[in-house]
């Protein structure tokens, strides 16, 4: 697939063309082994990751995600989406019932939303005061520092969309029997808030863009160029190299030894395909 150059400040606003979708798939399979290579460096070395998406509704947070894990093991690469807190998770230190889902070694866990929730939607839709927003603000820096300074790698991704392609997105999934569970009446809600979410991003952005925690932003308004840039970024933070591996060998099968196939009434689904 042919490489962009990197866009000046100038040229933001141009659009490239959409990617097909035979290049997306070519430049997917190749990466795909990438994140094998890493799985397999990652347990080898007992490293531990968080890696963080947020972004507004719509933004492509699910399909990334579904991107990176769709050929590693889930048992290595782990998936956290948290529902809404319970009430003796609200009674908690705010981080807390993030925390116990944090990697032990040879583990890669990925938060589909996380903890800046509180910044975002929390803020916007009115789940917080603005006490506990600045608070949060304030200490966030501070926690993620400790985790960083435990071992753990921290990588922060928000992944940006347009207005109008959110708008695209949202209407899509009204009439789309495949993904009307993905437009919940909190989207809609939101909807309308579009500034609102705005000036909660920069908020956040400042008081937590540091540079042992930095935010990664990504344009997605194609989301198959976003997809692909994700996942090319999130290889280059770690340095891992290819390791060896015996050339795998299907034994032979054991022999029948008199075994016969039962003579019973397997309950068989229909098959109409």
């Amino acid at each position: 697939m042919k490489r962009k150059k990197n866009r000046s400040n100038d040229d933001n606003d141009k659009k490239p063309e959409k990617l097909k979708g035979k290049d997306y798939e070519k430049e997917l399979d190749r990466l795909h082994v990438e994140l094998v290579k890493l799985q397999r460096w990652v347990v080898h070395k007992g490293l531990r990751a968080c890696v963080v998406f947020e972004g507004r509704d719509g933004a492509g947070k699910g399909g990334t995600i579904k991107a990176i894990t769709e050929r590693v093991s889930p048992r290595v690469f782990r998936v956290v989406a948290l529902p809404a807190p319970t009430e003796r998770e609200k009674s908690q230190i705010y981080i807390q019932r993030y925390m116990r889902h944090f990697p032990a070694a040879g583990e890669i866990v990925i938060f589909d939303r996380s903890w800046y929730n509180r910044a975002g939607v929390e803020r916007v839709m009115g789940f917080t005061d603005k006490e506990q927003v600045r608070e949060f603000l304030k200490i966030t820096p501070l926690v993620e520092k400790a985790i960083v300074n435990s071992g753990i790698q921290l990588i922060k991704y928000w992944l940006e969309v347009s207005e109008d392609e959110q708008t695209r997105r949202l209407e899509a999934r009204i009439d789309d029997g495949r993904k009307t569970w993905k437009l919940s009446p909190m989207d809609l809600k939101s909807y309308n808030r579009w500034y609102d979410y705005s000036r909660a991003r920069d908020d956040m952005f400042a008081a937590t863009d540091t540079n042992y925690a930095p935010w990664h932003v990504a344009r997605t308004d194609d989301k198959r160029r976003g997809r692909l840039n994700i996942i090319s970024h999130l290889l280059k933070q770690f340095p891992y190299k290819k390791l060896p591996q015996e050339k795998v060998k299907l034994p032979k099968r054991q022999k029948r030894s008199g075994y016969r196939e039962p003579d019973y009434p397997y309950k068989y689904i229909k098959e109409h395909f």
